[in-house]
This record gives structure tokens, C-alpha cells and sequence, in this order.
């Protein structure tokens, strides 16, 4: 009986050494597993720390980028904004000049005065007077001289003939346009073969064209070259048809238009900013 247990006691021992024995041979690759997976940690933040720094430079680099594209910017804006006040200035001594020309001829009392305005507007490359921001209706119709109504030149008052259309000439100049419409439409009415009347004719067209009642501003025009085709404003009024015709997108007839202008007008202003305008629409395709 002893012997049994001192045996038993004997192989329970042998069992506990050899396990003490494997445990001390495992712990030193247990341990050079766990170096090697330290190193392997700090390594990949290593890398990471690497890679945090590329993508900081990649950012420093794509700031000093837009930097440089919203300097650039900047030059092309200062540039831009000089463009347009060095155009602003030039408008402002156009008509500057145009307005003391104005002035020069408002106190005069034949149709020559208007002529020359409408030669100073000319010489500034405007196709019409400046617009308004008052409209003229636009189911307005040219005037049309009533029977019963007019008062023949010899019979006529010249002082009050002049007076009239002076009022609708100021009107025209201050930019009162739907008034100055008014004035020469009345003008017409009571003075239709007045030696004004072909001017009157020209400068309502102005009026309509100048708040953009285009089919009225042709209209007049119209009316000028068919009752006064020898007047000194016929070059003019038959630009100023053509003008409106490209406004309401006739350009086939404007085509025509221009070019009889450049034909029958040859050497006069008119002509000369008839064939620019049919320059700019054979460049841009129209």
C-alpha cells in the first residue's frame, strides 16, 4: 500500500517537472513574439507619422497654390476695373463735348442746329441718344398729321413754329424722352411742312428708339425719308431704319438697309458707321 502511493506520488511529481520544464523552454519565444510585435507597432506609427507629414506638405502646397491663383486674380480684376474707368472717362468727354455742343445750339432757330447734334452723336459712335429709364408706351404710334389740323409754313407763326419745337428739343436733351415724344408729335401735327419738320420727324424717332419702342422709332424714321428724302437728316434716318431694324431682329432687311446706306450716302458718316455695324455682323455670323 505504501509503495503504491509513494509511486503515484513519484509520477505526479515527474508530470509537474516536465510541464515546469516546457513553460521555461515556451517563455522565451512567448517574449520574441511580443518584441517582435512592439517593433511592428511602432513601426506602422512610424509610417503613419510619415504619411501625416506628406499629407501636410500636400496641403502647405495646394494653400501656397490658391495663393497665387487668387493673386492673379486680383491683377486681372485691377486691370478689368481700370478698363472701365478709363471707358468711363472717355464716355464722360464725349459727352461732355456732345452736351456743350448742345448748348451751343439750343439758342439757334433753324433745322442746321439739329443736324449738327445729331452729327456730334454721330461722331461718338452712339446709334441713339442715351436711354431713360422712363419707357414711351409702347401701343404708341407715330404722329400722324390730321386734315383740318395743320397749318401751312407760309401761315404759320414763325416765332411760335420755333418755340414748339425748342420745347420738345429741350425736352430730347434733358433725356425726357416720353415728354419730348409728346412735344414732337404736337410740332408735327401743327407744323407738318415747316422747314423743322424733317428734324422734328428725326428726333421722335430718337425718342421712341431711345426707350427701346423700336416699331415706332422705324416707323418715323420711315415717314421722314418718304415725305422729306432730300432733308440733310435722310442719311441718318435711313441708318437709324437700319438700326432699328436689327433690333427687332430683321437682320435680312437691316442688311439691306445698311448697305444702301454706304451706297447712296457714300463718304458721309452715316455710311461710315453703316459699313462698321455690317462688319460686326458678317465677323459675328449674323
Amino acid at each position: 500500500m505504501m509503495k503504491r502511493l509513494a509511486n503515484s506520488f513519484a509520477a505526479r511529481f515527474s508530470m509537474a517537472g516536465a510541464i515546469a520544464s516546457a513553460m521555461l523552454f515556451a517563455f522565451p519565444a512567448f517574449a520574441q513574439d511580443s518584441r517582435l510585435s512592439l517593433a511592428d507597432r511602432v513601426t506602422r506609427l512610424e509610417q503613419q507619422a510619415q504619411n501625416k507629414d506628406q499629407s501636410g506638405i500636400g496641403m502647405v502646397n495646394q494653400m501656397q497654390q490658391l495663393q497665387a491663383q487668387v493673386q492673379q486674380l486680383q491683377g486681372q480684376l485691377e486691370e478689368l476695373q481700370h478698363q472701365m474707368q478709363t471707358l468711363e472717362d472717355k464716355n464722360k468727354v464725349q459727352y461732355g463735348d456732345l452736351d456743350s455742343r448742345l448748348g451751343r445750339l439750343e439758342g439757334g432757330n433753324t433745322g442746321t442746329g439739329a443736324a449738327a447734334i445729331n452729327g456730334a452723336q454721330a461722331q461718338s459712335g452712339q446709334p441713339a441718344a442715351p436711354a431713360s429709364s422712363a419707357a414711351a408706351p409702347k401701343n404708341s404710334t407715330a404722329a400722324q398729321p390730321g386734315a383740318g389740323q395743320s397749318a401751312a409754313a407760309g401761315g404759320a407763326d414763325p416765332a411760335a413754329a420755333q418755340a414748339a419745337y425748342d420745347v420738345a428739343f429741350k425736352a430730347i436733351r434733358a433725356g425726357n424722352y416720353v415728354e419730348a415724344s409728346r412735344d414732337f408729335r404736337s410740332f408735327i401735327q401743327q407744323y407738318p411742312n415747316h422747314p423743322l419738320a424733317p428734324n422734328a420727324w428725326y428726333w421722335l424717332g430718337e425718342s421712341y428708339y431711345a426707350t427701346t419702342n423700336y416699331p415706332v422709332a422705324l416707323e418715323s424714321f420711315q415717314r421722314l425719308l418718304s415725305q422729306f428724302p432730300q432733308s440733310d437728316k435722310a442719311p441718318d434716318a435711313l441708318l437709324k431704319v437700319g438700326y432699328s431694324q436689327l433690333e427687332l431682329k430683321q437682320n435680312d432687311a437691316a442688311k439691306v438697309t445698311l448697305t444702301k446706306v454706304t451706297t447712296q450716302y457714300p463718304g458721309s458718316k452715316a455710311a461710315s458707321l453703316a459699313q462698321e455695324r455690317l462688319q460686326r455682323l458678317q465677323q459675328s455670323g449674323n
